[in-house]
């Protein structure tokens, strides 16, 4: 699979897969939905495919793929944050009653070649399931035969929804640097030292308090290129999942009085002061844990008033 850098190709690719697998490529239909007088506009991909959905026979046949434009108006008073936009595009792939099957998929599954690009599981699957998480895998300091470099830290909180209620069950994961301030990754240009015993990924489930727990390293500052002498502050990244891979939320966790936050645009981006103080842990002292790791609580709040920053804004 060839890497994906704009819009324009990955809908072409969209439909070039489905199109290479025995389906009609459709035009899309009008904003103006045609002779439907039950919306004023078109809001989803199957909106234009409600008649043949309900028997109709459709001239291109019985397995169809699209992309149809759409405008938002179930959570219109939202629109206008970088979340929520006022005109889409929805890529879709349909069956009229021709997916049903017996016994299991006909189609055989689509190899993924990571050895040239190893973001490309991204664009299909998480990198991580919910199932078979072992107990060392929220410990990133016993994964490897040796002892990780730097000082060893526990970082614990809770994930909550906006009244202040536990989110049970969920999968957390999280990758940082090194202490040096490396990235085990392929694309990693920092010439800092890897770590052999430190690969910096960890996982864990949310427990009936929504509480989580990690045992890491701290990690080292590194530097950027966004402009001169750009250097990230320490920070671990968090990802939550829901019930489906689409339901994922990726965030940031900084440390208590790093000297480059006044530097750093990515931070300084939250405007809120407020919410900027809802990045950055704080140290526990009933956390550390005697002779071995110094202890940060950081509690995640999903959506509210309060909810935590997430990567593509609030």
């Amino acid at each position: 699979m060839k890497h994906i850098d704009s819009p324009g190709q990955l809908r072409t690719s969209y439909l070039d897969f489905f199109a290479a697998r025995g389906h009609a490529v459709i035009p899309s239909a009008s904003l103006v939905p045609d002779r439907d007088p039950s919306v004023l506009f078109t809001t989803a991909g199957m909106h234009p495919l409600v008649p043949y959905f309900l028997g109709a026979e459709h001239p291109a046949g019985t397995r169809l793929v699209d992309y149809q434009k759409c405008v938002r108006t179930n959570d219109i008073e939202e629109v206008g944050d970088p979340t929520h936009l006022t005109f889409f595009e929805m890529l879709g792939n349909w069956s009229l009653g021709d997916y049903f099957m017996l016994r299991h998929p006909k189609q055989p599954l689509v190899a993924i070649d990571t050895s040239k690009d190893p973001e490309l599981v991204e664009l299909h699957s998480p990198a991580f399931g919910e199932r078979d998480i072992t107990g060392i895998d929220n410990d990133l300091t016993r994964q490897h035969h040796g002892e990780p470099i730097g000082e060893r830290i526990t970082v614990s909180g809770r994930l909550l929804d906006r009244a202040g209620r536990p989110v049970r069950g969920q999968l957390i994961e999280i990758w940082q640097a090194n202490s040096a301030g490396r990235y085990a990754h392929q694309r990693e240009q920092h010439d800092a030292p890897l770590d052999p015993n430190f690969t910096g990924v960890g996982r864990t489930i949310t427990d009936a308090d929504g509480g989580y727990h990690f045992t890491t390293v701290q990690p080292g500052p590194y530097p950027w290129r966004n402009h001169l002498n750009a250097w990230r502050p320490a920070h671990i990244h968090f990802s939550m999942f829901g019930s489906a891979f689409t339901q994922r939320l990726v965030t940031q966790m900084y440390f208590p009085s790093d000297p480059l936050f006044p530097y750093d645009p990515i931070i300084q981006s939250v405007t809120d002061d407020a919410a900027r103080q809802r990045l950055v842990a704080t140290y526990d002292h009933s956390l550390s844990v005697p002779e071995f790791s110094m202890g940060y609580h950081w509690d995640i709040v999903l959506d509210g008033p309060d909810a935590t920053w997430l990567e593509e804004g609030r």
